[in-house]
């Protein structure tokens, strides 16, 4: 169980861990203030996944060699690895979450421990009911329209030509029920929930004009109204659509092997651990790890990468992306249901229902104006006919032209038609959004601050140098601190074990183990209690590095390497100096945030000083500040926010949860693949293209822009209209088709953002 316990406590906020092999039970304390629940959910899962991978490991292979694993292989598979795939896959119910403790029990029925999906309705505007039409009643509605036009104008001819007043009449009322069918609904379903909306401004004004006697008036105007939101439909579709179309890049069935034989599957049912092949140019079916083969694969439909990335073994690969030359096998590590590809589309799903508060505005506002625009209206009638002594007719009939042109439809449709294409457009281009309001957030940032490792940096550092220190040699040294480091996460601690692996060491157990953040790691090896870390590990612990020992550590961090500390009390047993070095495209990305107007780049990173400074002058970030704990990297983003403003944290999602919270917009890099990413950020980089960034501030600036746009014209053609009303006797049709017309323009436009590029 210290697999799972020591990995899990290893994570910023999770304070301590039980976990009972036998019963399954998992119990976790944390801090409220650093990381919340849902988050120690996501983490749990990330631990499993780890524990996983690492139960393969057989702690007999430093006495016994290599065969003691192979005879217990088969145990271990079926005690530690089933356990640590349940948590792997989250089959836990969690039993309690209470004042920052998370119980459960790993061997009851599965529950699903992240936020429950939205069901995506989209209701964008003014037109909920319609939007949640399958293709069928998509295609009854553009069938209603034209039976609206043609009954209309039937009934218009046999008007002129002097035909059956009873005929025209049946046709004007199948026109009317044909036009407004949808409108009717939707004013039904609002007045039983004691509300108004724009669409039974609509109605009242059609049933006017037929009152007074104008039914051709009426019916043009439902056929214009109908038209409209069968356009707006059309439109609207489009954006949900083009994320939708990224599941038809996944093939329904896989080869996957059965025994010694390849078989065709549907996807569905493929389980967790199957083997599925997948040849050259096909695309692949689920999410897995290459277990053999080499290739390259097109990434772009999850990622937004433009060049083929190489695969090889222990790789990721997503379902969605096309395989290159060579075939590989792949080990299905999530179900269909799970995949990456799904749950982007299922994220962009839930992120078009999270309204941007500009839309809420208007969304709270459309009733409240609903009833100002009824009342209005009853006072243009009751007043000029009641006490000015005006007629009946041309009273009542410029009352229903108000009706029109005052409905805000084009006003509550702007911002919906906008912010959904934007969020559409990023999802193609491995850029989600998760709502409306972290776009519009994105569009106001002056701050941007990345951590250093995994950012700025390719976070694959590389252990450079060596040094024993007293009779100690350089193997031996590495086995012990790779033995403690094989327990971290930390891309430090991973350059140690590769190297390790690199010399081909065997690495002794190691129990006890413990992560500082921001300092190093503990633990006991081979019966010796080891640290490792950095200079404040010991300062913090009463322990003197001497005068010799630092003076050899100052000189490698001046050439920008990072040092660690191998002590074993009462003796430092050596150095170990390790180098991450920038991004190709880091000082490009930096420039292009400040073409895009970011007042400020900051980096923030736990390493020391001088290698902080050696890394912030070569990327040209405006300020650093080295040396951070996690709970320091918050007290420094509240800072910028004071001193400039909106502030945005680059991270990768895992251990900079506290940082990503604090931010005004947290952007995780990385995040195909990467559960804790997806569900911590507001904004997911599904790639580590850091162009990605600029690219994301420039897309939701754009929207922003073109939202005002919107806002701007259609308040515009509401005021011109609302005066020609009322000054100069504006006929009806024409108040419907400045109404329509620009209900159509603003959506149009906002679709525009479909086609942005960087």
């Amino acid at each position: 169980t210290d697999v799972l316990t020591d990995t899990l406590e290893g994570y910023a906020g999770i304070e301590s861990v039980a976990f009972d092999l036998e019963s399954g039970e998992l119990k976790a304390e944390y801090d409220q203030r650093i990381i919340s629940s849902e988050n120690v959910l996501q983490v749990i899962q990330k631990a499993g996944e780890v524990a996983a991978s690492r139960v393969g490991q057989c702690p007999a292979k430093a006495e016994f060699g290599h065969e003691a694993c192979q005879g217990c292989s088969v145990e271990m598979e079926s005690t530690l690895k089933s356990r640590y795939e349940a948590v792997a896959n989250l089959t836990l119910p969690v039993t309690n979450i209470n004042n920052g403790v998370i119980e459960a029990t790993l061997n009851q029925p599965r529950l699903t421990t992240s936020r429950p999906a939205k069901v995506s309705t989209l209701r964008e505007g003014r037109r909920p009911l319609r939007e949640r039409l399958n293709i069928t009643q998509e295609k009854k509605e553009v069938g209603l329209t034209i039976l609206t036009a043609l009954t209309a104008l039937l009934a218009f001819i046999g008007t002129q030509l002097g035909g059956e007043p009873m005929l025209i009449a049946v046709l004007y009322g199948v026109a009317y029920v044909a036009g407004g069918w949808y409108g009717i609904q939707e004013s039904l379903d609002a007045l039983r929930e004691k509300s108004l909306n724009v669409d039974l401004l609509m109605i009242l004004a059609a049933i006017g004009a037929a009152v007074v006697g104008q039914p051709a008036e009426g019916a043009i105007l439902l056929f214009l109204f109908s038209l409209s939101n069968t356009l707006q439909s059309y439109a609207m579709d489009r954006s949900r659509k083009a994320i939708e179309k990224l599941l038809d890049l996944r093939p329904a069935t896989a080869n996957v092997k059965r025994g010694e034989k390849w078989v065709n599957v549907s996807i569905d049912a493929l389980k967790l651990g199957d083997t599925v092949i997948v040849r050259p140019g096909e695309r692949f079916p689920i999410d897995g790890v290459v277990t053999h083969g080499q290739s390259e694969v097109d990434q772009a439909a999850i990622t937004g990468e433009s060049v083929p990335v190489h695969k090889d073994i222990d790789d990721n690969v997503f379902a969605g992306t096309v395989n290159g030359t060579g075939a590989l096998e792949v080990k299905v590590m999530r179900l269909a249901k799970d995949t990456t590809l799904a749950r982007i589309v299922k994220m962009v799903e839930e992120a078009q229902s999270e309204k941007a508060q500009t839309q809420r505005m208007l969304d709270s506002f459309e009733e409240v104006y609903a009833i100002i625009v009824l009342a209005a209206a009853a006072l243009l009638i009751v007043v000029p006919y009641f006490f000015l002594g005006h007629e009946f007719q041309p009273t009542f009939y410029r009352a229903m032209t108000w009706l029109v042109v005052a409905s805000p439809c084009a006003l509550v449709i702007s911002t919906p038609a906008s912010i959904l294409s934007a969020i559409a457009n990023g999802a193609r281009n491995g850029v989600l959004f998760k709502g409306g309001v972290h776009l519009e957030k994105t569009a106001t940032l002056k701050v941007l601050a990345f951590d250093k490792t995994g950012t700025l940096t390719h976070g694959t550092p590389q252990l450079t140098e060596l040094i024993p220190l007293g009779e100690m040699d350089e193997d031996e040294l590495l086995r012990l601190t790779a033995s403690l480091e094989a327990r971290s996460e930390h891309p430090l601690a991973k350059s140690i074990v590769r190297s390790a692996n690199e010399r081909d060491l065997s690495l002794p157990p190691s129990t006890g183990f413990r992560a500082v953040p921001g300092q190093g790691v503990e633990g006991k090896v081979a019966g010796q209690t080891l640290w490792i870390g950095n200079e404040r590990l010991f300062e913090e612990r009463g322990v003197d590095i001497p005068a010799d020992v630092l003076k050899r550590a100052r000189a490698i961090e001046d050439a920008g390497q990072t040092v660690m500390f191998a002590y074993s009390a009462p003796k430092f047993l050596g150095l170990l100096a390790v180098a991450d070095t920038l991004r190709e495209d880091a000082v490009a990305m930096i420039k292009a945030l400040k073409v895009a107007g970011i007042e400020r780049v900051v980096m923030l990173t736990g390493d020391n000083p001088r290698v902080a400074a050696k890394i912030a002058e070569m990327a040209g970030v405006d300020e650093y500040h080295a040396n951070l704990l996690p709970q320091d990297k918050v007290t420094v983003l509240q800072k910028l926010q004071q001193n400039y403003g909106p502030v945005a944290m680059v991270g990768d999602g895992v251990n900079d949860a506290p940082s990503l919270a604090t931010a005004d917009i947290g952007i995780a890099m990385g995040g195909a693949g990467t559960d804790v990413a997806i569900e911590t950020a507001d904004v997911v980089l599904m790639s580590d293209d850091l162009q990605k960034i600029p690219f994301s501030i420039n897309l939701a600036r754009r929207a922003r822009k073109v939202v005002w746009q919107n806002l701007v014209f259609s308040l515009a053609v509401i005021i011109l209209l609302v005066v020609s009303a009322l000054g100069a006797s504006l006929a009806l049709p024409l108040g419907v088709i400045g109404h329509e017309g620009s209900t159509v323009l603003v959506v149009l436009n906002g679709l525009r953002l479909l086609g942005y590029k960087a």
